[in-house]
């Protein structure tokens, strides 16, 4: 089992800036893969951004160039790094951990971008 908690969200304004946190815990030398993925109200939940175990990135075209995926392994932490938000990057966003046999969700951190 692998436990999730992101933090990090909140309110900000067109062209500012956000980081969010996801703490794991619990069987983390399991992990493979650590993603973001958002949920606009009315849509579907869609990857922005994911590191695997070896360190390799790949994010969704919407936020190249803008956001950044890491993480400090020493922390068990991935952070996802956001910059030049704009209105279109409101939703909920929900951190998950892959292992070879099960995916786990945290609960989601909402950011809001106003225009």
């Amino acid at each position: 089992q692998v436990q999730l908690v992101e933090s990090g969200g909140g309110l900000v304004q067109a062209g500012g800036s956000l980081r969010l946190s996801c703490a794991a815990s619990g069987s983390i030398f399991s992990i493979n893969t650590m993603g973001w993925y958002r949920q606009a109200p009315g849509s579907q939940r869609e990857l922005v951004a994911v590191i695997t175990r070896g360190g390799l990135t790949n994010y969704a075209d919407s936020v190249k160039g803008r956001f950044t995926i890491s993480r400090d392994i020493g922390k068990n932490t991935v952070y996802l790094e956001m910059n030049s938000l704009k209105p279109e990057d409101t939703a909920d966003y929900y951190c998950r951990a892959t292992t070879a046999r099960d995916g786990y969700w945290g609960r989601g951190t909402q950011v809001t971008v106003s225009s």
